[in-house]
């Protein structure tokens, strides 16, 4: 078996899951694409587990863990998706801005401390 197939197959899946991170608004199909990606990884470690004839398969051990940590992700992104999309009526990244930083001073009056007790505001 040639070992540019399985590479150059990789490659594409890769590059497209890539497009899709960097040019998507929509945070399902931007959690889609890093899936993608992550399968094209995959494909490379199998690959090349096959290529090197490697008798402990650390390869496909390999991709066992990495398809592991991406169903995790699936699972934890799509509820983080859900919650947002529940709670602003759209899952667009480019209008979550409510965790962004904000530039020094734009803020200051929200930042100061707050008295937590009536004590403290007569003190």
């Amino acid at each position: 078996m040639h070992l540019a197939y399985p590479a150059v197959l990789a490659v594409l899946l890769f590059c497209t899951g890539l497009y899709g991170v960097l040019a998507r608004r929509n945070a399902i199909l931007v959690l889609m694409s890093v899936e993608l990606m992550l399968n094209a990884v995959n494909l490379n470690l199998v690959a090349f587990d096959v290529w090197l004839r490697d008798t402990l398969h650390a390869g496909q051990a390999l991709t066992l863990f990495t398809i592991t940590v991406a169903a995790a992700e699936i699972g934890i992104g799509l509820a983080i998706v859900l919650l947002v999309y529940r709670n602003r009526g759209s899952s667009d990244i480019d209008r979550l801005r409510d965790l962004a930083e904000r530039p020094d001073g734009a803020d200051a009056a929200a930042t100061e401390r707050q008295p937590d007790t009536e004590a403290e505001a007569t003190a």
